[in-house]
């Protein structure tokens, strides 16, 4: 159960991150690991430094991916991020968003939201 619910979310990053790959994002970073979080995908988008989350729901009774996205989730994420920006000095001035790719179903439908939430809310 749990392999299962490990690769799926794999699958469902891949396909997250192949797809803005598709729309011109490049890829910097997958799955940073911090003391305060993790970062499942950070991207470029031009000049900006893009923070994905992927959310995977196989269907949406209890809410959408990007509703299981609260306040503490972004704490965690914005945190994640800052870690991310320290180590990474090059980036620290370039400007910064957070993403959101919601997944739902079998097979996964993306949507991908663009600025889902800032650092400072």
């Amino acid at each position: 159960m749990a392999f299962d619910r490990r690769a799926r979310g794999a699958a469902v990053e891949a396909a997250a991150r192949a797809h803005l790959r598709a729309v011109g994002l490049a890829d910097i970073a997958r799955n940073a690991q911090y003391r305060r979080g993790e970062l499942d995908l950070v991207m470029r988008d031009g000049d900006s430094v893009v923070f994905v989350e992927v959310r995977y729901r196989r269907n949406s009774a209890y809410g959408g991916g990007a509703a299981s996205v609260d306040w503490r989730k972004r704490r965690k994420l914005v945190s994640a991020a800052q870690l991310f920006l320290a180590t990474h000095p090059a980036l620290a001035q370039k400007p910064c968003r957070f993403d959101v790719i919601e997944a739902e179903g079998e097979p996964p439908r993306l949507r991908w939201i663009k600025d889902a939430f800032r650092a400072d809310e």
